[in-house]
């Protein structure tokens, strides 16, 4: 398996292709969500084989929004499967990648370990520093495509998905729950 040039393959592609509004679903999104898969995986001991399966479905992930944004999941493991033969994946490799990939449908429902790391990985932002300034790219992102209407609109949105949100691994939960928390009172405050 060669991770990485599958990686690049496949962020060249969205740099290049994907519209201009998707100011938060783009290649810098897969290359935070690559990073946080790897921070957590190092926590949880995942390494090996399932290591550069997770790291592959993270660069992949969202790649299917190159066909729309809807039912993206599944546009991601077409890409998996029609690019991923060319870096020496083989069937049963893609289809792991393809399983990792859909435990991102929301609502997140992951049925492995490496499902629940990405999971946490691609929603790793909601307890860092920088949340509010991706929830402004979600934001701009999702007046085009969701037709939202204002600010206090999609703060109402944040606060239920924060509510409804939890983070499945230990590593995820140590280091972002209480990050998650702290944005949840501060946006229910603001409305």
């Amino acid at each position: 398996m060669q991770v990485e040039q599958a990686g690049d393959f496949i962020l060249d592609k969205i740099k290049k292709e994907l519209p201009e509004h998707f100011h938060y679903h783009n290649a810098d999104h897969a290359i935070d969500v690559y990073t946080a898969a790897k921070q957590i995986a190092a926590g949880e001991g995942v390494n090996g084989c399932e290591l550069d399966l997770l790291l592959t479905a993270a660069y992949y992930h969202d790649s299917g929004f190159l066909f729309g944004q809807v039912n993206h999941e599944v546009g991601s493991c077409k890409n998996a499967r029609l690019y991923l033969p060319k870096f020496g994946f083989t069937y049963d490799e893609i289809e792991q990648v393809c399983d990792i990939i859909m435990a991102t449908k929301m609502p997140q429902n992951p049925h492995n370990h490496l499902g629940q790391i990405i999971c946490d990985a691609d929603l790793d932002y909601l307890g860092r520093n920088d949340f509010f300034i991706l929830s402004k790219r979600l934001f701009s992102e999702l007046v085009i495509t969701d037709h939202l209407e204002s600010e206090l609109e999609w703060d109402r949105q944040q606060v239920k998905f924060l509510q409804s949100h939890h983070y499945f691994t230990q590593i995820a939960l140590r280091l972002r729950a209480e990050g998650k928390n702290e944005h949840l009172k501060i946006i229910t405050a603001k409305i």
